[in-house]
């Protein structure tokens, strides 16, 4: 029941925050600021959803509490850069009202207990090292052949560093849940790079970039064995 209750909170804001939110309400915020109608329109969404998804009507003040926030929070988001960061840092500070209302309702819960988990910890661990520590390894193992597989098109920068991250997250993903054949079809598709060009240049650049992802696979694999030989 405790989780149900969570559940619905978390439901009440992604409908409210992403579905129900039109995309003129977003640009009314960023040009109106705190005197955008679209802000208030939106948090009375968010407040009645919240309502209706709680269901408890003698808890009348958590979709107030909820509201209110919601409103603080997105008012100081009018004023910053529309980037990522303060996307997550949003959206981060949303679910951080909802969590510790929910934990208002039901203190029972220890949360804290998480922390004291050693499966929680690997799992943080491992994926720390796949994002981080291994891209600076490959990228230090790689850099001698760095300078040779330059072409003369620019990439989008810093694509392949997200590129990297993401293969590894999703390698050390599968490994952990036993997913090895989703595994095999990532594999594939990172295949499709051939040696198709005669041209000198593209090809330092194919090998370069297929040193890499082998290197990133073969890390990643890796690291993946060795959290889910611990989590057993």
């Amino acid at each position: 029941m405790e989780m149900n209750i969570l559940l619905r909170l978390l439901m009440a804001h992604l409908l409210a925050d992403f579905a129900l939110q039109r995309t003129s309400w977003v640009k009314n915020k960023e040009q109106k600021k705190a005197a955008s109608a679209a802000l208030y329109l939106h948090v009375l969404v968010v407040t009645t959803l919240t309502y209706l998804l709680l269901w408890d009507w003698n808890k009348w003040y958590v979709p107030l509490i909820i509201g209110s926030t919601h409103l603080l929070i997105d008012i100081w988001k009018c004023y910053q850069k529309n980037t990522l960061t303060y996307f997550f840092v949003d959206q981060a500070a949303h679910l951080s009202v909802i969590m510790v209302c929910w934990q208002f309702l039901y203190g029972h819960i220890d949360l804290t207990g998480l922390w004291t988990n050693n499966h929680f910890w690997l799992m943080v661990i491992g994926y720390y090292i796949v994002i981080w520590p291994l891209g600076i390894m490959i990228g230090k193992a790689t850099e001698k052949w760095q300078q040779a597989a330059q072409m003369n098109a620019a990439g989008l920068d810093k694509a392949g560093i997200w590129i990297g991250r993401c293969e590894r997250i999703l390698v050390l993903t599968f490994i952990i849940t036993g997913q090895y054949t989703a595994l095999g079809f990532l594999m594939a598709a990172k295949s499709i790079l051939r040696f198709t060009d005669k041209d000198e240049m593209t090809q330092k650049k194919t090998e370069y970039v297929l040193v890499g992802t082998l290197m990133s696979f073969a890390s990643a694999a890796i690291v993946g064995v060795i959290i889910a030989t611990l989590l057993k």
